[in-house]
């Protein structure tokens, strides 16, 4: 494991001078399943694959879970030496950000400011000015995130495009319990009752993929009334986005889209999504 930016330096420098091609998974830790799809990805298309577990600060807010989010690095590190990952780095926030506050960061744009990025002001920005830091820490052939997160997946593509970076982004599908629920390191946070209700999330997207043919108001209106049977779980927002732009859909849409979905469980924000075929 490494905990300096010199240090997996030195270790990337030793795989590009043996050649080796090299894919990065970049994570918060408390890992789940989900990320273990993402490695056992990265180990199909690189010789080396470097997992990154930062708790990156500049993507919470103001009474965000920045404090409470699970760190659980001595097993994180576990269960990657067993799926055979050779390099982790678990950086210090004042190893990644000595100064303290950074005077240079990435602006995520418009679509950053939408869905997640309006009930979390700012989160966009700080996690594209971390995912940019580790590319440039790195230097990955391949960078592979996992679906369920689409937004993030959609703006770190199109950073990835603006600003030219050398590198290609793998995009895994979101792995779910038996039951439907994504996974999500937030999980651990709910208690029996909360598992319960959660489960309105990928209900709401099922029901949505069934009205699909329906058109925009019957996908939405479907997805919705998903959430009138858990009383425990409040709705943030329900929106279909074109997967080209991210932007939300024109009544009368037809062909690709994607259903957005978060909502609060108690005091734990979940999010899912999934693609649909609407006409």
């Amino acid at each position: 494991m490494h905990g300096t930016i010199a240090g997996i330096r030195d270790a990337v420098t030793g795989l590009r001078a043996a050649q080796r091609s090299v894919a990065l998974v970049p994570t918060m830790g408390a890992l789940h399943d989900g990320h273990l799809a993402l490695v056992r990805r990265a180990h199909e298309i690189a010789d080396a694959v470097v997992v990154s577990i930062f708790v990156n600060p500049l993507q919470f807010g103001v009474g965000e879970d920045l404090d409470r989010y699970p760190r659980t690095l001595d097993a994180d590190v576990a269960a990657l030496a067993r799926e055979g990952v050779e390099f982790v780095f678990a950086p210090t926030a004042d190893e990644m950000y000595p100064e303290g506050a950074v005077e240079t960061s990435l602006a995520a744009g418009h679509v950053g400011t939408l869905y997640e990025g309006a009930s979390r002001p700012g989160h966009f920005d700080g996690m594209l000015t971390v995912v940019a830091k580790l590319f440039h820490i790195v230097q990955p052939d391949t960078a592979v995130f996992g679906q369920k997160d689409a937004q993030q997946v959609f703006l770190v593509r199109r950073m990835v495009a603006d600003l030219n970076a050398p590198l290609a982004i793998e995009v895994v599908p979101t792995v779910r319990e038996p039951d439907g629920l994504a996974l999500s390191s937030r999980n651990r946070y709910l208690d029996a009752g909360g598992r319960r209700a959660a489960l309105a999330l990928s209900e709401s997207l099922a029901a949505a993929e069934a009205a699909a043919g329906e058109g925009l108001d019957e996908v939405l209106a479907e997805a919705a009334a998903a959430f009138g049977d858990h009383e425990a779980i409040e709705l943030d927002y329900l929106v279909v986005v074109d997967p080209a732009t991210f932007l939300p859909v024109d009544e009368g849409a037809t062909g690709e889209a994607t259903v957005l979905v978060a909502a609060r469980v108690g005091g734990t924000r979940l999010i899912d999504n999934a693609g649909i075929v609407l006409g």
